[in-house]
């Protein structure tokens, strides 16, 4: 009986799989995808806001390049294969990156944007992450990581298991995840490859896929340290790509457009803003290695240059917190929110000075700022640790609860809160 049991469901199983399969919008061949096309959409739609703000905050310092960047992406997806809500963001991070989540939603680095030599490299790397998500590779990957499971999650389907419900939340949880992870090697070349045809038919020179990985391959030789923590460690370059992307080219043929010219008008105001940005990874750097005063000399240099990128300000409050100033870190902070009241870390540092003060009020409110932007476990438990002083012990557990989930030294300690919480209310357990 056993082992037709296991008959049964491997034939359900295998059943299920089959109707899994969806034909790949872009390519037009029949790809394994377990993840629905609304679920997809969903997950872009939920995770985009935040991954934003973990990866950096949108880049504010020069929103006329953002609405450059955006120009150019929408010029490439009004001709994709794949009708999307597509979203394209500058994110403010050094770190040269670009990423796609499902769905369409799009972001690239201000840290990429640098290296760049015209508005075509510039459609090229746009142009490669719109066919990633047209083409459903997230949702291949997420497809692939059910299946690691143990099938469990075909039997699911097949039944109408509602247990398919919570996976589905599993994987809008692994979206920001997913977008840092390598990409395999098929689905780079495919990205390659119907990009340049994108580019083409949105009349840009196809060359400047070219170009953009040779650059690649040269800088990968290099070993720089923070192209492998970025782009090359979801996309790896390879002298296949480069010698793919020659062979599509010449296919395709030249002309189009290079705009060398617009875009170096378009990143003028970001390249004069570079040294300040090099002046603050620099202090980051330093204060990571407890030199506070060392940092602080390098965010003052990046203020005298570009007093109005809220990022600078911060490094000063993180630098003066260090040196447990935290009148100048209050102060330093609440300078960085009045250049940037929409990202995360600002509040969430203020906040939890006031905090550790017992300004219980004013932390509150900064903190509850933060979590809106980008909920996180420091905060949780800083917002329990409030709500528990004020006696409502409701709202301590469940942010106790929130934060116990972030694991690690923040997710203990909430534990041990909850621990405490739980004794207080029921003495004789």
């Amino acid at each position: 009986m056993k082992s037709m049991a296991h008959r049964i469901l491997a034939i359900v199983a295998l059943n299920a799989l089959l109707a899994a399969c969806a034909t790949n919008p872009v390519t037009g061949e029949s790809d394994l995808i377990l993840v629905g096309e609304s679920e997809e959409l969903d997950i872009g739609q939920k995770q985009y806001s935040p991954m934003r703000q973990s990866e950096g905050g949108d880049y504010e310092l020069d929103p006329a390049l953002t609405s450059y960047v955006q120009r150019v992406g929408n010029r490439l997806a009004a001709v994709s294969d794949r009708k999307l809500p597509y979203e394209f963001n500058v994110i403010n991070s050094s770190v040269p990156n670009a990423w796609a989540l499902p769905g369409g939603k799009i972001g690239v680095n201000r840290g990429l944007l640098t290296e760049l030599k015209s508005e075509s490299e510039l459609a090229a790397v746009l142009g490669h992450e719109i066919v990633h998500a047209a083409a459903r590779h997230s949702a291949q990957q997420m497809s692939k990581g059910m299946l690691a499971q143990g099938g469990v999650l075909a039997t699911q389907l097949a039944l109408g298991n509602s247990a398919y419900t919570g996976m589905a939340t599993q994987g809008a949880q692994l979206a920001s995840e997913m977008v840092l992870q390598k990409y395999g090697r098929d689905a780079e070349l495919e990205s390659d490859k119907y990009s340049m045809k994108y580019m083409k038919r949105a009349g840009y020179d196809v060359n400047g896929a070219v170009t953009l990985q040779e650059t690649f391959v040269r800088m990968s030789g290099n070993k720089q340290s923070d192209w492998f923590e970025g782009l090359f460690a979801s996309h790896p370059p390879s002298q296949e790509r480069v010698d793919a992307n020659r062979k599509q080219a010449k296919k395709l043929g030249s002309g189009g457009e290079v705009g060398a010219e617009a875009y170096a008008a378009a990143m003028a105001k970001t390249l004069a803003a570079k040294p300040a940005y090099d002046a603050y990874d620099e202090g980051r750097k330093v204060l990571s290695e407890k030199q506070p005063d060392v940092a602080l000399q390098k965010a003052e240099q990046a203020i005298k240059l570009a007093p109005g990128e809220g990022q600078f300000h911060a490094l000063k409050g993180d630098a003066y917190i260090q040196q447990k100033n935290l009148p100048a870190a209050t102060q330093a902070f609440t300078s960085a929110i009045e250049r940037n009241d929409s990202y995360f870390y600002y509040p969430l540092r203020r906040g939890l000075i006031a905090e550790n003060q017992g300004k219980d009020e004013s932390a509150r409110r900064d903190l509850e700022t933060s979590a809106r932007l980008l909920p996180t476990g420091i905060a949780a438990y800083a917002l329990g640790n409030i709500a528990s002083r004020a006696n409502d012990l409701d709202s301590a557990k469940k942010y106790y609860t929130a934060a116990a989930g972030a694991g690690g030294e923040v997710g203990k300690a909430a534990e041990q809160a909850l621990a405490r919480l739980n004794a207080q209310q029921n003495p004789a357990q």
